[in-house]
C-alpha cells in the first residue's frame, strides 16, 4: 500500500475493530446519530443482493446524473481505489474529501469501535451530506437487515438476484437468504424485485413488511434481448401506460439494467432511449465480464465469486469466440464453493493458472484450488502470486487467445495492474 495520507487512514481503520466483520446496527447507528447523519434528508435508493448489486448502482447513478440530478453512491468493494467507493453524480470523490469525514468520524465515535465497512459507509453519508448530493443510492455489503447500510430507510429498495453465498451469515437455502436481503424494506416505501424466479419467502415479507408500491421483474417491468438493443418495459411511478425504451446493455445483464431504470422512474426521473443509452455507456463500472485489448492481447475481466456469478461469465464465453487458446487467471476465497465454481468451467479453459495471494488470508491456497479442478479441464500450473501469474500469462499468450481473469475482486485487483506494468515494461524494451 503506498503512503499517502488516505493509505494511512485506511490502514488505521483495519486496526479499529477486532473483527472485519460485525453484523448489526446498534453501534454505526449510534454514531451516525451522534454526527446528526440521521435521518437522512433526501431519498435514499438501498440495492441488496447476492450478484448484480454493483452493476445496478452505477447505472442508477449514471442514469440519475443523465436527467440533472446530483446522486452520491457508495458501493464496495472497491477494485483499484478507496474512492470508487464514494462517488457523486459518475465521479470518484476526492482524497481530502474522505479524510476530513474520516477525521470527523474518529472524533465523533468516542470508544465505539467501527468496522472498515461501517466507517467507509459513515464516511459515504458525510460526504453526500457536506458535497449535496440529492439523493443517495446505497450497495448494502452483505445481507441487508443486519448490514451497517441499514441503518438508513430506503424510499426504494432494490433487491437484485438471490443466490447461495456467504451461507455461514445469511443461511443455507435461497428462502433464508431472501429474508435477510427483505430486511431493507420499509412499511409504505417502493420495492423494486429483481430476481426473475424470487422465493416465496421474499414475497411473503414484502406483503408483511408492507413495502409499496411493489414492481417484480416479468410482472410489473421487464427486459427482452433483441440483437441490436435489450427491449424495457418500465412503470412510471405515477402510474399510468408503461414506458418503453431500448438500448444496448453491452456486457451488462439485462435485469440489472431494467433495476437501476424502474428505480430512477420511482424517484421520479424522466429519460428516453438515448439517455438510458448514455448512461449505460458512461456507468462508472469495472471487472464486470469486462473485455479489454491490452498491447494487442484479449482479456475478459469479471469479479464472479460465486457460482451463480460464474455460471453467467460462462454464458458470456460461451456466446463468444476465441481464434486460439482460452487461458484462465482464477483465484478465489476459501469460504466460496471454489469446486462448484470450476466445475461450471468445464470444456471452457485450455490452460489455468492458480496463483496464491500470500498477503490474503481469506484466499484459497492455488495448490488446494488446483486440486479442485476436474480432469479434461486442461492443463494447469501454480503461481507464487497474483503479479507472478500476470507476468506468466503473457508469456503464454498469443493474438490469437483470451485471456479471462476472475475469481475474486482480489484476483483482479492484483492482476490487472500487474498486466498494464508488464506490458507496458514490454512496450519500452522494444
Amino acid at each position: 500500500m503506498s503512503n499517502t495520507p488516505l493509505a494511512r487512514w485506511l490502514q488505521y481503520l483495519e486496526t479499529l475493530h477486532p473483527d472485519p466483520m460485525d453484523l448489526g446496527l446498534a453501534r454505526v447507528g449510534a454514531v451516525a446519530r451522534a454526527m446528526g447523519l440521521l435521518p437522512v434528508t433526501v431519498p435514499v435508493v438501498t440495492v441488496a443482493g447476492t450478484n448484480g448489486k454493483g452493476t445496478t448502482v452505477a447505472v442508477l447513478e449514471s442514469l440519475l446524473t443523465e436527467c440533472g440530478r446530483r446522486p452520491g453512491s457508495f458501493t464496495s468493494p472497491h477494485l483499484l481505489r478507496f474512492n470508487e467507493r464514494i462517488r457523486l453524480a459518475r465521479g470518484e470523490v476526492d482524497d481530502a474529501s474522505i479524510i476530513a469525514a474520516f477525521e470527523a468520524i474518529d472524533a465523533a465515535r468516542g470508544e465505539t469501535t467501527l468496522t472498515y465497512f461501517e466507517f467507509a459507509l459513515l464516511a459515504a453519508l458525510w460526504v453526500f451530506r457536506e458535497l449535496g448530493a440529492d439523493v443517495i443510492v446505497l450497495e448494502v455489503g452483505l445481507g441487508g437487515r443486519l448490514d451497517a447500510a441499514n441503518i438508513v430507510d430506503a424510499d426504494v429498495a432494490v433487491i437484485t438476484s438471490i443466490d447461495l453465498d456467504h451461507q455461514q451469515w445469511l443461511g443455507h437455502t435461497r428462502e433464508l437468504i431472501a429474508v435477510e436481503k427483505a430486511g431493507i424494506l420499509r412499511p409504505g416505501k417502493t420495492a423494486i424485485i429483481a430476481d426473475p424466479q424470487p422465493p416465496a419467502s421474499l414475497l411473503a415479507a414484502v406483503e408483511r413488511i408492507g413495502a409499496e408500491p411493489v414492481y417484480q421483474l416479468g410482472a410489473d417491468f421487464g427486459c427482452a434481448d433483441s440483437h441490436a438493443a435489450t427491449a424495457f418495459e418500465l412503470m412510471p411511478c405515477a402510474g399510468g401506460a408503461p414506458v418503453l425504451l431500448r438500448a444496448a446493455v453491452g456486457a451488462l445483464l439485462p435485469a440489472n439494467v431494467a433495476a437501476a431504470a424502474q428505480a430512477a422512474l420511482a424517484l421520479g426521473a424522466d429519460f428516453d432511449d438515448a439517455a438510458l443509452a448514455r448512461a449505460i455507456a458512461a456507468a462508472p463500472l469495472r471487472g464486470r465480464r469486462e473485455r479489454l485489448q491490452l498491447g494487442g492481447y484479449d482479456f475478459l475481466l469479471d469479479v464472479a465469486h460465486n457460482p451463480a456469478a460464474v455460471a453467467r461469465l460462462v454464458e458470456k464465453l460461451d456466446a463468444g469466440h476465441c481464434d486460439g487458446r482460452r487461458i484462465a487467471i482464477f483465484s478465489a476465497m476459501h469460504d466460496k464453493a471454489v469446486g462448484e465454481m470450476l466445475s461450471l468451467c468445464a470444456g471452457r479453459f485450455d490452460y489455468w493458472l492458480f496463483p496464491d495471494q500470500p498477503d490474503n488470508p481469506r484466499a484459497m491456497p492455488a495448490r488446494e484450488a488446483a486440486s479442485l479442478l476436474g480432469q479434461g479441464q486442461g492443463e494447469h500450473e501454480l503461481c507464487a502470486d497474483l503479479p507472478a501469474a500476470a507476468a506468466r500469462c503473457l508469456e503464454l499468450l498469443t493474438p490469437r487467445d483470451q485471456a479471462v481473469v476472475f475469481g475474486s475482486f482480489y484476483t483482479l485487483a492484483g492482476v490487472l495492474p500487474a498486466l498494464e506494468r508488464d506490458l507496458g515494461d514490454m512496450a519500452r524494451d522494444e
